[in-house]
């Protein structure tokens, strides 16, 4: 794993540096992306052939310097730094867009105009807050309806921002596919007492559904 700086933006990379599919990943709205959960989805997908770059939005890059702890921005004001970090990565591959929670999100909602202009080639969300815990009502999928970018959305069965039977009752794009990992948490982490799971057969499960998703819409 190494890093790069350009524009001001630090990089995460993992995986071979001549991988056929670069993976552009942002962090959660609350975990950095060096985040335990981040890492070893990074790795994994790694381990399955794609370059996959990690990134931070700026309030959480200042969490790391004196300016101290800033809380999360609106989602949708993050937008033009998602789309800073794809100008800078300069990927010259097919690429594939996402993240973790939020910046799966953010990625959703600048993915179709990317998708438009040939930039990107696909969506991966990994455990998409499909609505805040407990609020139910609150969705965050207007956009989802009508979305053009194939897409990916690996969530847990018992994830708080959306379960799979919150999920069933949506109304969403048919560019949308699912991968449910059972029992999974927001972190796509099992209850392995209970699922007969672990983690690290859930991210394998998940790499591998990744592999298969990427190399059909690459065709």
């Amino acid at each position: 794993m190494g890093k790069l700086r350009r524009m001001a933006l630090t990089f995460l990379f993992d995986g071979p540096e001549q991988a056929k599919h670069t993976i552009l990943l942002a962090h959660g709205a609350g975990a950095p992306m060096d985040s335990p959960s981040l890492t070893a989805t990074a790795k994994a997908l790694a381990g399955s052939g794609f370059r996959v770059a990690r990134f931070e939005f700026d309030y959480m890059a200042g969490r790391r310097t004196e300016a101290g702890r800033k809380p999360p921005p609106r989602a949708e004001k993050l937008n033009p730094e998602y789309i800073a970090a794809l100008d800078a990565l300069d990927a010259r591959r097919p690429l594939i867009i996402g993240g973790k929670s939020m910046g799966g999100r953010v990625a959703s909602m600048v993915a179709d105009d990317l998708f438009a202009s040939g930039r990107v080639g696909g969506l991966l969300c990994l455990g998409y807050p499909f609505h805040p815990p407990a609020r139910p009502e609150h969705l965050r999928t207007k956009h989802l309806v009508n979305l053009k970018t194939p897409t990916l959305i690996v969530q847990g069965t018992r994830d708080e921002f959306g379960t799979r039977e919150d999920v069933s009752a949506y109304t969403l794009s048919p560019a949308i596919e699912y991968l449910w990992l059972e029992d999974g948490n927001h972190d796509l982490k099992p209850r392995k007492s209970i699922s007969g799971f672990s983690s690290a057969d859930h991210l394998k499960t998940m790499a591998e559904a990744v592999s298969t998703w990427a190399e059909r819409i690459a065709s």
